[in-house]
């Protein structure tokens, strides 16, 4: 069994930047992803990286979220600028068939 700790998120204004990190348990180099899910909104994918390093990012954030994976390689890390109210969310991060608890970022405008 997987564990997966969000944390980082908060309170911003539009325009501010947030860093989000994903602890997973144990040492593995699986494909990880960061989702979102706004109140009353089916939870969306934002961003993935590969065991290649490799990324993918939702439309809605190209350019201005940035993920990437720690050292060790059972971290994954969120970095968003430039963020807009539509971004308030709920933030999980996932790993095969695992989620974390989520992190919630807020960004007033």
């Amino acid at each position: 069994q997987v564990q997966l700790v969000e944390s980082g998120g908060g309170s911003v204004q539009a325009g501010g930047s947030l860093s989000l990190s994903c602890a997973a348990s144990g040492h593995y180099n699986y494909d990880m992803s960061w989702y979102r899910q706004a109140p009353g909104k089916e939870r969306e994918f934002v961003s993935g990286i590969d065991s290649n390093g490799r990324t993918g990012y939702a439309d809605s954030v190209k350019g201005r979220f940035t993920i990437s994976r720690g050292s060790a390689k059972n971290t994954v890390y969120l970095q968003m600028n430039g963020l807009k109210p539509e971004d308030t969310a709920m933030y999980y991060c996932s790993v095969l068939t695992y989620w974390g608890r989520g992190t919630q970022v807020t960004v007033s405008s």
